[in-house]
């Protein structure tokens, strides 16, 4: 079956819904829509971004209160409801992000139970929104000569709605924003490397989120004519994201399969469990929870991919095939001060990883920073990168001050970087992974993406991710799935993305950790033609057949101080460092 084919019988089918289905099915239609729609922000924010947040639900509240507050106490009309409504919710979730997004683990989820309970009893408690009895009155929606006062007849509106949202957040996430986003989910350090204002890019997919609540609160109040807290509470927003979790939680199409299936599946047993059992009560509840278990451990990342597998697709279809480079900045004149530190010092605590270092980088050279497991090699990296802040002394790139700078504002600067366990967004495919390396080279933002604006953007990035993917040998391997790849393999597609960053100075944490021996030979003969391209390289490594044949330069750390510095042949014969690291080995 052609993958294309099952989409359009869905579209098919609910375009025909109203005109077939009796009124009772196309209300519960019409609650899937709404449904979806908060669900969908609950896929990007929860289960692509990795922010679990039970409080979506108050941000559908927020939108259906300010719609009715601004319809019934001071006559305006919905439209205007929808712009007071989407003002209040994103004022809301800015102040909420702030302060909810600082935390990590499971204090994140934590902190949005609070805020929802919170939020639920404002509902609940003040006068002039009815308390607990709520807001009658609602008027339904009207549009030119169209009034969309029934169930079938705000139907297509709903629908049409979701449409657009499901269609613009696919889009935003087809482009280098939407491999940001997913790279929130476990790998903000890489992506920080690489440009990508973390802390900001987690505000916005909360905002966005929110907003897609709060427009289903809109569409609600205005269905239903009438708001209370009782759909607003902490419960609905644990419906959310059970939802999410059955439809497929990191694909923005199971936000649809996840509301159908679990609106329908409740209101089915509601009705058939009385006639089986020959007595009532919620035992949908207990059944619905066993259901759902027994459906997890089927298929634990949702209906939505268990469905794509029974479907043959072709995945390498609308990628590049060319392999054309961006513009490149200028490079630098070998010998060119680039990289100096300066008695630079870490402690964690009583703890000190790097102390008093001082040592330089030049333009069109490659140095080698070699010492025991736990000598502060890759504590430099992070320092270096803005990962972490130096505690005293100075790092200067091109003869500017970064021991304070941010992650994402050294990368714009030129350093590139690998890191020691590779870092790599395992279900996207190589050339996907490679492509987030050249984010700050697009700059195209939120909107163009939702609207495929970016598509020329888009292709000249992808076109450069797998011109660097062919040039170091993985050109065979562009639409595998970078968890798929032997390790080996891995470590270079890091390098690759690194490149893509068109970076002046690369710094490579073990990069020939899993590599075999012609691999190692043939990442030298990179690395040196890298080199006289202009890329400047510090570099980490254990092998030290493959680093003294390579290296101009090599910097010997212990117990985070610099203990020799020197040439390869210098360093082999260096009292200190035979007694230290390489144990008197020739």
């Amino acid at each position: 079956m052609k993958p294309r084919l099952p989409l359009l019988l869905a579209i098919a089918g609910l375009a025909a819904a109203p005109l077939l289905l009796p009124q009772y099915y196309v209300t519960l239609m019409d609650y899937v829509g709404l449904a979806g729609l908060v669900t969908l922000g609950v896929v990007l924010l929860t289960g692509v971004a990795g922010l679990t947040s039970f409080g979506q639900a108050a941000f559908v509240g927020l939108g259906a209160y300010a719609t009715a507050l601004v319809t019934t106490a001071f006559g305006g009309s919905p439209w205007l409801g929808l712009a007071a409504g989407l003002t209040l919710t994103a004022v809301a979730a800015l102040f909420l992000g702030f302060i909810t997004l600082r935390l990590s683990d499971h204090y994140l989820p934590l902190g949005t139970i609070a805020w929802g309970i919170s939020i639920y009893f404002v509902f609940g408690n003040l006068e002039f929104l009815g308390r607990h009895t709520g807001l009658t009155g609602i008027p339904s929606l009207s549009a030119f000569d169209w009034t969309f006062d029934t169930a079938g007849r705000l139907y297509p509106v709903i629908w049409l709605v979701l449409a657009l949202a499901l269609l613009s957040t696919s889009n935003l996430l087809d482009s280098r924003i939407g491999r940001a986003i997913r790279a929130l989910r476990g790998h903000t350090r890489m992506a920080a490397g690489f440009g990508v204002d973390t802390g900001r890019l987690k505000i916005v997919v909360f905002v966005y989120s929110a907003m897609l609540a709060s427009l289903s609160g809109w569409l609600y109040a205005h269905f239903l004519r009438y708001v209370s807290p009782a759909p607003f509470g902490v419960n609905a927003g644990i419906d959310y994201l059970f939802m999410a979790v059955i439809g497929g939680s990191q694909h923005v199409w199971g936000a649809v399969v996840g509301a159908a299936v679990m609106t329908f599946l409740q209101e089915w047993l509601k009705d058939i469990l009385p006639h089986l059992l020959g007595r009532n009560g919620n035992y949908e509840i207990i059944v619905f929870g066993l259901l759902v278990i027994m459906l997890l451990h089927r298929t634990s990342d949702g209906l939505l991919p268990f469905l794509g597998r029974m479907i043959e697709s072709d995945k390498r279809s609308g990628r590049p095939a060319s392999a054309r480079l961006l513009p490149q900045r200028p490079k630098l004149t070998p010998g060119e001060p680039l990289l100096s530190i300066d008695n630079v010092t870490k402690r964690f605590g009583a703890l000190v990883a790097v102390n008093n270092l001082s040592f330089d980088v030049r333009a069109g050279e490659i140095v080698a920073l070699i010492g025991p497991n736990g000598a502060g090699k890759s504590t430099l990296f992070d320092l270096t990168t803005g990962m972490l802040s130096a505690s005293a002394g100075k790092i200067r790139f091109r003869g500017a001050n970064i021991e304070r700078a941010t992650a994402h504002g050294i990368a714009k600067l030129g350093i590139g970087r690998t890191f020691q366990h590779p870092n790599l967004i395992s279900e996207m495919s190589a050339l996907e992974n490679a492509a987030v390396g050249a984010y700050l080279r697009g700059k195209c933002g939120w909107i163009a993406a939702g609207l495929r604006l970016d598509r020329a953007e888009e292709a000249g990035l992808l076109d450069e991710a797998a011109a660097r993917l062919k040039r170091v040998g993985l050109g065979a391997h562009l639409h595998d799935a970078a968890g798929s790849l032997p390790l080996g393999s891995q470590r270079i597609l890091e390098i690759a993305r690194a490149l893509c960053a068109d970076p002046l100075l690369l710094l490579l944490d073990e990069p020939a950790a899993g590599l075999r021996h012609l691999e190692k030979l043939a990442l030298a003969e990179l690395l040196r033609d890298l080199r006289d391209e202009g890329v400047s390289i510090l570099l980490v490594e254990h092998d030290m057949k493959f680093l003294m044949d390579l290296a101009d330069r090599v910097v010997v750390m212990e117990f985070g101080r610099r203990i020799a510095e020197g040439a390869p042949c210098e360093i082999q014969s260096n009292p200190a460092v035979l007694d230290a690291y390489l144990g008197g080995v020739e």
